[in-house]
């Protein structure tokens, strides 16, 4: 099993390398990045806010502050509702394109086992997510610097890393799903309504006062998206999340291995 997973993780890197698709989910955490340094630099001036109409009245609504902890506690909720969009599409991507590009049938040909390709997939999706995490908190690091931004402390920065951080493993478990609606789906598209329908509801229950007990909504809501102290979310929440991801994986190994895929 673990020469078959080695070859595997070998094999979905190689197409991983030579796709388009990571770099445009790093564009994307990119220009989230620079979203939230440029709300930052809004909240900065009041004047300057009021100046820029609409947004600046959000800003304002949504409590937001123009220092360290309030830029990573913005950028701890861009990955909780954007890393669903962003993570969502690795995973759809991962699984999606075999039936999309007709080599479904040509993977499951070769000697590797069908579990060892899911798990490849599921780790570098991992990897992949983790990444972009990264990258984002390296974005916030280094415009907060250019910002100027106060309140800046070595356990600020760590407290604050950290909550990205789990925010982005959170919502890389729950991308899982998305790559078994991909394969069951046998393509992009169903996937891709999954995933709109998911963000869509972890919005809607969220607004309401009930994301608590929705694991698509937990993240967001831990990241302190309903404001500081209302997340509503225990430990139950948390759990709802692992189960969520373990459960995809396993539902979409067991079905890699008896779906008919002629």
């Amino acid at each position: 099993m673990r020469g078959d997973l080695a070859a595997a993780v070998h094999a979905e890197a190689l197409k991983l390398r030579r796709s388009r698709v990571p770099w445009a989910t790093a564009g994307a955490t990119v220009l989230a990045g620079l979203v939230g340094a440029f709300f930052m630099f809004v909240l900065q001036d009041p004047d300057r806010a009021r100046t820029l109409g609409l947004l600046g009245a959000k800003a304002q609504l949504a409590g937001g502050t123009a220092d360290w902890p309030g830029y990573f506690s913005l950028a701890a909720q861009t990955v909780a509702v954007g890393g669903l969009l962003i993570f969502g599409t690795a995973a759809i991507w991962l699984f999606g394109r075999e039936f999309s590009d007709r080599t479904v049938t040509d993977l499951l040909a070769v000697p590797t086992s069908r579990t060892a390709v899911v798990l490849a997939k599921l780790l570098l999706g991992l990897v992949w997510c983790a990444m972009l995490t990264l990258l984002l908190v390296g974005l916030v690091l280094g415009l907060g610097a250019l910002l100027g931004l106060p309140g800046w402390s070595a356990a600020t920065a760590a407290r604050g890393a950290g909550t990205v951080l789990g925010a982005g493993l959170l919502t890389a478990g729950l991308a899982a799903g998305y790559g078994l609606a991909a394969s069951v789906g046998r393509g992009y598209l169903p996937a891709v309504g999954v995933l709109f329908l998911t963000v869509l509801l972890a919005q809607v229950l969220a607004a309401v006062g009930h994301g608590g007990w929705f694991p698509w909504a937990v993240p967001a809501l831990l990241s302190g998206a309903a404001g500081p102290g209302r997340s509503g979310v225990g430990w139950a929440g948390i759990l709802g999340v692992v189960l969520v991801a373990l459960g995809s994986a396993a539902a979409t190994a067991l079905w890699w291995e008896r779906a008919d895929h002629r």
